[in-house]
């Protein structure tokens, strides 16, 4: 029986040696699944087995089109069979099933077909096998090939080749195939096989699925082990080309891992080697974690030297690995780039090029690194960057590459090193840390800062972009924070900056919107103005004598930035000269500044939803200036030290401050208002009290959801609250009595029009009566007779 079930085997493999017909492949399956049970009773049925397994790597044959889709059930179903089929305990047919697989990927027509078939489309199999889920059946199967190298190999080779297809990722990452491959990476492999097929399996599933997903099977203290040891294998003993691509593909992996704070890169020592690896050129200290490894200056370690930095910049926004930047001199690694760049000592084997890169790439991770090693900072010569900023702006002849992307805009000048030398002077500031301020000013900071914001402006005139917007914005920024608080310093700056600062104010307002950068620049300026003018008085004066208040108007009539400018007016209201040219200044079609300041308050209530009616008047007397927000909001008891909606609002919204300008303008004899802008004016001059009544309004109902009020607290609460009320109503008296006197003046004005018409008119009617008298009497003889009598009798 067993030597004819092997010799129809042998038959039905020759019947089916140029490919198998769609139809009848669920029946091979099945012999497939029987010769798999027999196998483990008789070893003769393996190489009938390898033979059938052999025959899923021919193309399969169709009779009519319509075949693949008829029989695609039953052939996915099948080709997920061979996975399942790992299961059985012989290399012989694991190695055909991955040969079979790969196959799938590697079509040779046969040489001959069957009659009346044709191959099924070349891509057909490879579909059914993702129909299937091979690709999570393999990946299962890699536990029973731990061991077995040669048949791991095989297995991933095939999962190689079932990688390039989306849906096959997916059902991967579905089986942890991350994790799984990334533990076996330690394996022995003398071809160095496993790693390159394990990482480029990886790559695929970083690019073919979710990184998050991929990243956190690869998130456990056993991968990240394991993912160290394959790197510093690579990098102490691979000496070939491939070996550094892999070791950089590697790193690539890595750094995707350092980008989550709950992969266990610290305790693993995998972020110290890193950082180790990354500044032992510059440090030049032995450490045994880098023995062995030397610099060979190619295109790969360049590569290598760039993922390294990128890797500090991420670690620097990990708290827990503050330490670890500081202990192994991340800092002075860092500054060492920030030098003259005809000064090279130490790095002979990078080009030009490549030096600027890595220049500009370091002081860019400068910025990351600096706010988290302020301390080193300052004691790793803190002057360096002012040092290098003062290179940047002077007549060395230098020519930037401008060729990477940390580089762009810096072709053929310093515009790239200056702008991330001030973007990482920016971050270190931004910390407000008063030492750093010190330090900077005490080395002429200000005025070393005005002189680049000043080449900077020039520069902009001749050809403006968003790096000289960005550059001029930092400057400015930095200029804020050093003079903020400081009076001396605001004297220092008020010297030259005043005359640097008062350009940015006359910017064309088309430029506001042309998406370069413009706004922002306009804020960092009116923020250095805050911070470094108001509070000096010979900085204000000297701010004022240069019209700074009109152009101040000028640009809060464009309606942007309303409240800052409004916040820098009422802050400079407190000298008295403010209000004379605040009183002076005249807009567009003779616009006064009071004027100006009405409109904003009606647009602001406006855009709140307080209600008027459609002549500006208040219609709710008991909550004359409430926000359609403070409505819709419920009663809640807070303590005495949280501000309540009432009080919240003033910060948010204009209005305070347009009170206080009108307090220190006056509300009387202000030129060019209309009656409405005085019915505006009437609800402005009431403020403060309006905002009183709402706040006792808030402290009743709060009373009242807690506990009832005592007999003579309701009293006194009930007296507050119709006091509030009658101040509306005297509001709503004085704007209806503006309207009356603005509507009878109107009738008198068009009374006064129409006694001029009349009276045009009766001139009229006399001159043409004149004119008729005139013709009557040179026309007609009888008329001309009697003048003449009369005028010889007279």
């Amino acid at each position: 029986d067993l030597e004819e079930q092997l010799e129809t085997l042998k038959k039905v493999v020759k019947h089916f040696e140029n490919g198998l017909p769609l139809k009848n492949v669920a029946q091979i399956t099945e012999i497939l699944n029987l010769c798999a049970e027999k196998m483990n009773e008789q070893e003769a049925f393996i190489e009938p087995l390898c033979e059938l397994i052999k025959l899923f790597g021919l193309p399969f044959q169709k009779k009519k089109s319509s075949d693949e889709v008829n029989y695609s059930v039953e052939v996915s179903q099948s080709i997920a069979q061979l996975g399942y089929l790992m299961r059985v305990p012989n290399s012989q047919v694991k190695i055909q099933i991955c040969k079979s697989i790969v196959s799938f990927y590697n079509i040779e027509l046969p040489g001959k077909l069957l009659s009346g078939y044709q191959p099924a489309s070349a891509n057909y199999k490879i579909h059914m096998a993702e129909e299937g889920g091979l690709a999570e059946a393999l990946v299962l199967s890699l536990a029973l090939v731990e061991n077995q190298l040669n048949e791991k190999l095989w297995v991933l080779k095939a999962l190689q080749h079932l990688s390039t297809s989306e849906m096959s990722c997916r059902q991967m990452v579905k089986a942890q195939a991350a994790s799984r491959l990334c533990l076996y990476l330690n394996g022995a492999d003398p071809s160095g096989q496993l790693v390159f097929r394990s990482s480029d399996i990886l790559w695929s599933l970083l690019e073919n699925t979710s990184k998050e997903e991929v990243v956190n099977q690869l998130s456990s203290l056993e991968c990240v082990h394991a993912l160290k040891g394959v790197f510093v294998d690579l990098v102490t003993h691979g000496f070939r080309h491939c070996d550094h691509q892999l070791r950089n593909d590697l790193l690539v992996i890595a750094t995707l891992l350092a980008k989550n704070p709950a992969v266990p890169m610290i305790e693993s020592g995998f972020a110290k080697l890193l950082i180790v690896l990354a500044t032992f050129t510059e440090v030049k200290l032995p450490n045994p974690l880098v023995k062995g490894f030397k610099l060979a200056y190619s295109h790969e370690d360049f590569e290598m030297k760039k993922l390294l930095f990128n890797i500090i910049a991420i670690l620097s926004k990990d708290p827990s690995a503050a330490q670890l930047l500081s202990e192994n001199h991340v800092m002075p690694a860092l500054l060492y780039y920030v030098k003259l760049n005809h000064q090279k000592p130490g790095f002979p084997g990078w080009s030009a090029a490549q030096y600027e890169e890595l220049q500009l790439h370091a002081i860019a991770v400068l910025a990351s690194v600096g706010p988290v090693l302020v301390d080193k900072y300052l004691s790793c010569q803190a002057n360096t960057l002012l040092v290098f900023l003062e290179w940047c702006i002077g007549q060395d002849p230098f020519f930037g590459q401008g060729h990477s992307f940390h580089g762009t805009g810096g072709r053929g000048n310093k515009l790239a090193q200056m702008r991330y030398s001030l973007r990482a002077l920016r971050s270190v500031v931004a910390l407000y840390d008063d030492a750093v301020s010190m330090n900077l000013c005490d080395q002429g900071a200000i005025s070393q800062l005005l002189d680049i914001l000043k080449y900077a402006a020039d520069k902009a005139k001749e050809n403006e972009g968003t790096i000289l917007l960005e550059i001029q914005a930092d400057i400015l920024f930095i200029l804020s924070v050093l003079c903020e608080n400081d009076v001396h310093r605001k004297e220092l700056f008020s010297c030259e900056g005043i005359d640097i600062l008062i350009p940015f104010f006359k910017m064309d307002p088309m430029k506001l919107y042309s998406g370069l950068g413009h706004n922002c620049l306009l804020l960092s300026a009116l923020d250095c103005l805050w911070s470094c003018v108001i509070g000096c008085y010979i900085a204000e004066d000297s701010f004022i004598e240069k019209q700074g208040i009109f152009l101040l108007l000028d640009l809060l009539a464009l309606k942007e930035n309303c409240n800052i400018i409004l916040g820098i007016l009422v802050e400079f209201s407190d000298n008295p000269k403010t209000t004379l040219h605040m009183s002076i200044w005249r807009g567009k079609r003779d616009q006064t500044a009071a004027n100006l300041l009405i409109q904003l308050w009606r647009q602001e209530e406006l855009d709140l939803g307080v209600r008027r009616d459609q002549y500006g008047r208040i219609v709710d007397t008991k909550r004359p200036i409430v926000t359609s927000f403070q409505k819709l909001q419920k009663v809640i008891p807070v303590p005495a030290s949280c501000p309540s909606f009432a009080i919240m609002e003033i910060s948010e919204s204009i209005r305070a401050k347009v009170y206080l300008l009108f307090c220190k303008l006056g509300f009387e004899n202000l030129p060019g208002l209309s009656a409405k802008d005085f019915v505006t004016l009437a609800i402005i001059q009431r403020y403060i009290d309006f905002k009183i009544g709402e706040v006792w309004s808030e402290i009743c109902e709060e009373i009242k959801e807690e506990f009832r009020p005592v007999t003579s607290d309701e009293r006194a609460l009930k007296i507050i609250s119709c006091i509030s009320e009658n101040i509306g109503e005297t509001v709503v008296a004085l704007q209806t009595e503006v309207l009356k006197i603005q509507h009878h003046h109107k009738i008198q004005e068009e009374k006064e029009a129409y006694k001029e018409i009349q009276a045009t008119q009766t001139r009229r009617d006399l001159i043409k009566i004149s004119w008729e008298n005139f013709l009557t009497q040179t026309s007609n003889c009888e008329a001309l007779k009697v003048r003449n009598l009369m005028e010889q009798r007279i």
